[in-house]
C-alpha cells in the first residue's frame, strides 16, 4: 500500500475494524517513512454479468431503481426499499460467488420483494420470469393465493 503523503511503497497496519454493516474493513496505517497516518477501507470485489456478458460491480442503487419501478404507485417507502436492497446484496454475496449474471440477481429480489409488496413482486416478476401471457399471470396469482392460505 503506497504512502498518499509521501508514495512510499509500504505501511504498517496500526489497526482493523469491520464497518457497521460488515461488508468492509477499515484499517489505520502508519507510513514507516514519513510517520504519518491514514485509513483504508477493504471490500471484497462482487461483480455481475451482463447479459452481453460485460461485467460490472454490484450496485445497491441499481437494485433500487429497478425495484422503484415496480413499486410505482405503491405504499412503499424510499426506507424499505434500502432495506430489501441490503437484503439483496447480502444474499448474492451469501452465495460466495465472485461474479453473478445480472438474471441471477433479479431472482434474488423476488423473495424480499414478494414479502414487500405482492403487486410490484408480480410486475418484477413478469420481467424477470419472462411472462408471455395472461396464463403466466394467473399461474402465479394462484401460487401466490396457495402460499397466502398456507401461512
Amino acid at each position: 500500500m503506497y504512502c498518499p503523503f509521501c508514495r512510499h511503497p509500504d505501511s504498517r497496519v496500526v489497526d482493523s475494524r469491520t464497518t457497521e454493516d460488515g461488508t468492509a474493513i477499515r484499517r489505520r496505517r502508519s507510513c514507516p517513512e514519513c510517520g504519518r497516518r491514514f485509513t483504508t477501507v477493504e471490500t471484497a470485489a462482487l461483480l455481475v454479468v451482463k447479459r452481453s456478458g460485460v461485467t460490472e460491480p454490484f450496485s445497491r442503487d441499481k437494485v433500487v431503481a429497478g425495484v422503484r419501478k415496480a413499486c410505482q404507485g405503491r405504499p412503499v417507502t424510499e426506507d424499505q426499499l434500502a432495506q430489501l436492497a441490503q437484503r439483496v446484496e447480502e444474499a448474492v454475496r451469501a452465495s460466495g460467488a465472485a461474479e453473478m449474471p445480472s438474471h441471477e440477481v433479479g431472482l434474488a429480489i423476488l423473495g424480499p420483494l414478494r414479502e414487500l409488496d405482492l403487486v410490484a413482486y408480480l410486475r418484477f416478476a413478469s420481467v424477470y420470469q419472462a411472462f408471455q401471457s395472461l396464463d403466466d399471470f394467473e399461474k402465479a396469482i394462484a401460487e401466490l393465493r396457495l402460499q397466502g392460505a398456507q401461512n
